[in-house]
């Protein structure tokens, strides 16, 4: 059976959750492979919207879902969820929610750092959530975590806590912020430690019963291409790799788990907080694209940024995360308007690039060259065929796929799973 990863190909905010909620009727298993409670999915079904963050998006499908061990996990923003969640109807136990044993925990500490650092950088701050993932991610790679499997163990606990206080106590200093009492968190993560445990497994093991068994597996990631910490628009980037090669490192399981890679784009572009972005419009085009795309951050609910399609960022993204197809979303955003630019090359001091650039300055500095196409004024919206899209709009996406220089495999034309063109099956391969 063919497994397929999901990956956003721009800055976040996609679509994603659609799709993989789209995605998981076709799936057995549904896995978060990286990221923390930063990344924000809406799902509407039947009417009903959900908005989930650490949870995968196949819990609302009833299918095993897992948290592998590439996610940095909040106790209790993850019981919150929990709580949300089952009190919309949806039934989550240990049977369909599996969490990786050698994840590691996002602490109170970590969310007072981060917003401390950030707060401290005035002018310079990088657009953080202030949710403590950065620095979680920083005691995972410096080999002072307190990870999942550390609960069941109060020794291991207690000896964690005291070395990462050492640690975050210099620090806090630093900050001009009081020390930290180690007893006291300890006392906090014992009181969820026995919630925790059901849940908790060898999650490579799961899914390798799982690829034995030939059960389809779903990788769902979160963020997008140009915000991973080495491909992205660094440091204006999240703190772990959200490009496809993640899905095996972050689950625990091999490079050849994944058989087809699906990327999610905007038929136009949108990011969140700070950093470069070369097609950001700040004119009336550019607040029509937000107001009609309804761009806000689920998580956040801090306004998107919005620009023009950018097809070298996304052709770049692409071939970075080793992408087979695209999920082409928010096409009806773009209905009425008579015409529509896609940035096909970027300038920077008289020169023509056709990639973006990796250094800091360079990346603040280009300037996009357009392609004017034009527009349509037929509806867009819940079309569920290519012959119920206006000529125009077809054109536009087939300028979109060789531009970026992949197939279009599924069309987004609404908020709703059932408003969505098939062209491809990821699972069919």
């Amino acid at each position: 059976m063919t497994n397929v990863a999901v990956v956003g190909a721009q800055w976040g905010d996609e679509g994603k959750g659609k799709v993989v909620d789209w995605l998981s009727e076709r799936a057995d298993v549904v896995v978060r492979y990286q990221g923390g409670h930063n990344a924000g999915h809406t799902l509407v079904v039947d009417g009903t919207v959900y908005k989930l963050s650490l949870l995968p998006s196949g819990v609302v499908r009833g299918k095993l879902s897992v948290i592998g061990n590439g996610v940095v996990i909040d106790p209790w923003a993850l019981f919150d969820e929990i709580d949300r969640v089952t009190g919309q109807g949806v039934s989550i136990t240990p049977d369909t929610l599996k969490i990786a044993d050698n994840a590691c925990l996002i602490l109170p500490i970590h969310g007072e750092l981060d917003r401390a650092r950030e707060e401290a950088a005035g002018g310079g701050r990088i657009g953080t959530t202030g949710r403590g993932i950065g620095p979680a991610y920083e005691d995972k790679v410096a080999r002072r975590a307190v990870r999942v499997c550390d609960l069941a163990e109060p020794e291991t606990l207690r000896f964690k806590i005291e070395r990462l206080l050492t640690h975050h106590n210099a620090l806090r200093r630093g900050l001009g912020a009081e020390p930290l009492d180690g007893a006291a968190l300890f006392e906090r993560l014992t009181e969820v430690a026995e919630r925790f445990a059901p849940y908790v497994a060898p999650v490579w093991r799961v899914l390798d019963d799982a690829r034995r068994a030939g059960k389809r597996i779903l990788f769902e990631g979160a963020q997008g291409a140009m915000l991973d910490v080495e491909h992205g628009t660094y440091p204006y980037v999240t703190s772990s790799n959200t490009v496809s090669g993640q899905a095996a490192a972050g689950s625990g399981m091999g490079p050849g788990a994944v058989a087809y890679v699906l990327g999610i784009t905007k038929a136009y572009t949108t990011r969140v907080g700070s950093g470069p972005f070369p097609t950001e419009l700040h004119d009336a085009v550019g607040e029509r694209l937000g107001e009609r795309g309804r761009e806000f951050g689920t998580v956040t609910g801090r306004r998107r940024r919005c620009g023009w399609f950018d097809a070298v960022m996304v052709r770049q993204a692409l071939k970075v995360g080793g992408v087979d197809g695209i999920v082409l979303t928010k096409l009806d955003v773009l209905d009425d308007m008579d015409e529509l630019k896609v940035c096909v090359g970027y300038e920077l001091d008289g020169q023509r690039l056709d990639h973006f650039p990796s250094g800091m300055a360079a990346q603040a500095r280009v300037t996009p060259i357009y392609e004017t196409l034009e527009g349509w004024r037929d509806s867009t919206r819940g079309a569920r065929s290519w012959a119920e899209l206006p000529a125009t709009a077809i054109k536009y996406v087939r300028r979109i796929e060789e531009l970026i220089e992949a197939p279009v495999a599924i069309l987004s034309t609404g908020p709703d799973r059932e408003e969505t063109i098939l062209v491809h099956d990821p699972f069919a391969d």
